[in-house]
Formats: structure tokens, C-alpha cells, sequence
């Protein structure tokens, strides 16, 4: 007899999809894995969080313990480390899977860092005999929390494969990265003012360094969940240039130009003098014309008027051992290299000067150069 039928509304046992002992078992280790992210990220976020405490209180004890706190992160990283390859040894994953095994192996090196970042900032603190002066003290509450919000943000965007909360956090990290300039400036100040000693001052500079690569390496987790989400890899750096010169009326010109020309997609141009002619020299605009480099529109720019914005620059190139002192002091991340100005007709300067130019970008984009 035919078995008896199905009650309407009720599904039939034997149509269903079965999942099979393997797949059980995939999502079981892949459980695991996600589970242990979670663990190590809050335990890395708490350990910032404890890590800035005892420098702000000169809590000794608490400072000990977080680097005592270390060593089981350790453990917890290299327990991730191990799931992560016998996954991949068992499972053979593809695709999504495989993304997420890769990122996870690259988020776990961020996150044994951000542990060992806490326990640099609490052995700092038992260096301390008196609290951070007020200044330096706003300033590392003000990192702190920056650092502890954009690591919980990564590690959640990560978790829930949010590609939208993973952006947003990269906006943020890129809007605060010049706050670290006037933190240093702080620091500096208190140094002039013999406000603590100089080896107190080497252990709040340290503090606030790692605090940066906290704000860093969250950067690195919000990358990762894009690639998990997406497969979109993380993109070259861009660059954003400054050439300086005397009248920027012919060779910084020119360095902007060709550069701008030969390599578009890797950065953006500028050039600057400071003490900047009226106009463009005739001869380099002329010249520039020959080797499709074009000055006609070119105007000088006193670099006075660029100093206001010289952390938008990556890299300041000067022309001359005067251009440095013109310059003055450069933002902390931002790095002055000095070229001999070329002599003789434009010529002869661009003979020299492309070379440079190409070895520059080849150095800092490799050979996506372009």
C-alpha cells in the first residue's frame, strides 16, 4: 500500500534537505573560530581600556595584571592560529569560506599586536611616579577613547560582516590621524617646561604611540571585513606631494607636472615657493611643451599659504639644502626628503629630475606605479 498520506500543511520528512556530517561539522569549526575572534577582541579592547587606566592613575597594580593579561591572549592567538590551518587542512574551503579562514589569520596578527600594544602602555605605567600633566592627560583620555570605540567598531563590523559600519570606522580613523600632530606638540611643550622627567616623558610618548596603532590596526580589521564581505582586496596607498623651490616658477613646476602626468592614479600634486616669482619662466613653459608637460596655466604658489595644510602631505620634496629651513618643522607624519636642485636650462633639470621622480613612486607604489 502507498505510505499514508502527508497531513495538509505538514512537510514531507523525505523531501526535505539533509545536512550532511560534513557540513555539521564545517559550521562546528567555523563556530569555533568566530567565537574565539569575539573572545580575543574584547579581551584586547578591555586590556587598551585597563592599560590607559593604570597610566591615568598611576594604578601599578593594574598595570601588572594587564601584562600579566597578556600571555593568556597569547595563548588565545595562537589556539585561533591553529583552528585556522586545520580548517583549512580538513575542510579544503573555496570561496567565502576560504576568504574568511585568510582574514581571520591576518585580523589575528592585529589583534596579538593590539595586546602587545596594551602591555607596552602598562609597563610604561609602572615607570610613572606622579599622574600624566593635565594636557597630556586629556590627550591620551581623548586617544583612548577613539582607540577602544574604532576597535570595537572593527571587531563588529567584522563579526557581522557590516560593510557600511566598516567604511564609516575608516572615515573616522582617516579624520583623526592629524589629531596625533598637536599630541606630540603637547608632550613636547611639557618637555621645554621640565614639567616631569625626560624618562617619564619617553614612557607617555610611548603611551600615546601605541594608542595611534591601536587606531591603526582597527584601519586593518575594517579592511578585512570589506575583503570577507566582498573580496575586495585592500587598495594601493595614494600619495599626496609637494614640490618646493625658491620661485616655483620652473623646476617644481615642472616636478609637478610630470609627475601629475606620468602617475595619475597614485596621488595627487602639488608644488610651492617660498619666495614665489609672478609668473611661470617663459623658457620652462616652453620647454614643457616639448615633452608634453603643461605650464601655460601654471601659477606660482607662496608656500606660506600651503603651510596651514602641510599634514595633507605625505611627502615634501625640496629642491636645495636651503628649502628644509624654509620649509621649517614638518608634521609628524609627514617626510621632507631634499634633491640637489638641477642647474643649467630646463633641459638639463628635466634629464635629472624624472629619474628621481620615477624612483620616488616605483619606492612608494612599487611597480602599481601609475
Amino acid at each position: 500500500m502507498p505510505p499514508a498520506a502527508v497531513a495538509a500543511g505538514t512537510p514531507d520528512p523525505s523531501r526535505l534537505p539533509t545536512v550532511s556530517h560534513y557540513e555539521e561539522r564545517l559550521q562546528r569549526d567555523l563556530n569555533w573560530i568566530q567565537d574565539l575572534v569575539g573572545i580575543v577582541g574584547q579581551a584586547v579592547t578591555k586590556a587598551i581600556d585597563d592599560a590607559a587606566t593604570s597610566i591615568l592613575r598611576v594604578d601599578k597594580d593594574l598595570a601588572a595584571e594587564t601584562v600579566v593579561g597578556d600571555y593568556t591572549t597569547n595563548r588565545q592567538t595562537r589556539e585561533l592560529d591553529r583552528l585556522c590551518h586545520a580548517f583549512v587542512a580538513r575542510h579544503l574551503p573555496s570561496a567565502g569560506h576560504l576568504r574568511y579562514v585568510s582574514a581571520v589569520l591576518r585580523l589575528n596578527i592585529a589583534l596579538e599586536r593590539i595586546g602587545d600594544y596594551a602591555a607596552t602602555i602598562s609597563r610604561s605605567a609602572a615607570q610613572l611616579t606622579a599622574p600624566p600633566p593635565a594636557v597630556v592627560a586629556r590627550n591620551i583620555e581623548m586617544m583612548c577613547e577613539q582607540a577602544r570605540r574604532m576597535l570595537a567598531e572593527g571587531m563588529r563590523s567584522f563579526q557581522h560582516k557590516d560593510v557600511a559600519l566598516a567604511n564609516n570606522t575608516l572615515a573616522s580613523a582617516a579624520q583623526f590621524a592629524r589629531h596625533f600632530d598637536k599630541v606630540f606638540a603637547d608632550l613636547v611643550k611639557e618637555g621645554e617646561a621640565d614639567s616631569r622627567p625626560v624618562a617619564e616623558l619617553f614612557s607617555l610618548m610611548a603611551t600615546l604611540n601605541r594608542l595611534e596603532r591601536v587606531i591603526h590596526q582597527a584601519k586593518n580589521i575594517c579592511e578585512e571585513t570589506i575583503f570577507v564581505a566582498s573580496g575586495k582586496t585592500k587598495g594601493e596607498k595614494t600619495f599626496q606631494i609637494l614640490f618646493v623651490d625658491a620661485k616655483n616658477n620652473g623646476l617644481s613646476q615642472l616636478a609637478e607636472h610630470f609627475t601629475r602626468k606620468a602617475f595619475p592614479q597614485s596621488g595627487r600634486y602639488r608644488s610651492a615657493g617660498w619666495d614665489a616669482a609672478e609668473e611661470v619662466d617663459p623658457a620652462w613653459g616652453r620647454f614643457g611643451q616639448t615633452v608634453g608637460v603643461d605650464l601655460q596655466k601654471a601659477w606660482p604658489t607662496p608656500l606660506a599659504s600651503l603651510l596651514p595644510q602641510l599634514d595633507d602631505y605625505q611627502i615634501v620634496v625640496g629642491f636645495g639644502k636651503e628649502a628644509r629651513d624654509k620649509v621649517g618643522r614638518v608634521p609628524f607624519h609627514t617626510t621632507m626628503l631634499i634633491w640637489d636642485a638641477p642647474t643649467g636650462d630646463p633641459e638639463t633639470a628635466y634629464r635629472s629630475l624624472t629619474p628621481k621622480v620615477r624612483e620616488l613612486m616605483e619606492r612608494l607604489r612599487g611597480e602599481q606605479a601609475s
